[in-house]
């Protein structure tokens, strides 16, 4: 085999290892960066169960203000006074 063959041969077998690493590379740094968003959305959803309670808790917090304050008819009363 020429010289220039086993230069060629020796030039395309390191120009396709290096490709294949960086495909690899470039698949693995996507995949974590997808895993990133994943984990970050989870986040944002805890976060947002969290502010939903904390209203929740604060409505029923002011219900019970309101209701020592107010007088409050109950449901019986509502339904029977349609009638």
């Amino acid at each position: 085999m020429s010289r220039a063959a086993k230069a060629t041969l020796v030039g395309s077998l390191l120009f396709s290892v290096g490709i294949i690493y960086t495909v690899h590379f470039m698949q693995r740094r996507e995949s974590e960066t997808m895993f990133q968003g994943v984990l970050r959305d989870d986040e944002r959803r805890k976060e947002k169960m969290r502010q939903r309670q904390a209203d929740f808790e604060e409505s029923q917090r002011k219900r019970a203000l309101y209701e020592q304050v107010q007088h409050v008819q109950g449901t019986d009363a509502l339904s029977t006074h349609g009638s």
